[in-house]
């Protein structure tokens, strides 16, 4: 019998330094405010939202139904417990959003890279107050 190998990582994390914490519940709460604001614009068929979306050539009955899959998972991302599947969630739908930019032809830096800019506050906000998720993605000094 062939002597098995285990290879153990240790997962354990360094402590969350307050200031990393303060700052990333701000980027956090940030980026939570601004989520929940643009599904609720879509779920309440706020005119501009409307237009904007028209604009976008999104069939204009689907408005409502994006902003609910987006509070879902924006509510799953300000629960600590669930935030890293939050974070996973929210990357898919802003990929989405970067698809929906390059179809129509907008701006690369200006429009169609904001999802990605705004996925890096997600995930940055995220990796300072979560140590888990530092201990998956160790950063070496």
């Amino acid at each position: 019998m062939a002597a098995s190998v285990e290879t153990t990582r240790d997962f354990t994390a360094t402590a969350v330094s307050k200031k990393g914490l303060w700052i990333g519940r701000i980027l956090s709460g940030l980026a939570v405010l601004f989520l929940v604001f643009d599904g609720v614009t879509k779920v309440m068929k706020v005119p501009a939202v409307m237009q904007a979306s028209a604009q976008m050539q999104y069939p204009l009955r689907l408005i409502p139904v994006i902003g609910i899959v987006l509070l879902v998972c924006t509510a799953v991302y300000a629960i600590p417990r669930t935030s890293i599947l939050g974070a996973i969630l929210l990357t898919g739908y802003l990929g989405g959003a970067v698809e929906a930019q390059l179809r129509v032809g907008n701006p690369l830096f200006a429009e169609t890279l904001f999802p990605v800019y705004f996925s890096v506050l997600i995930w940055g906000g995220l990796f300072l107050r979560e140590r888990r998720l530092r201990a998956l993605l160790p950063f070496r000094s």
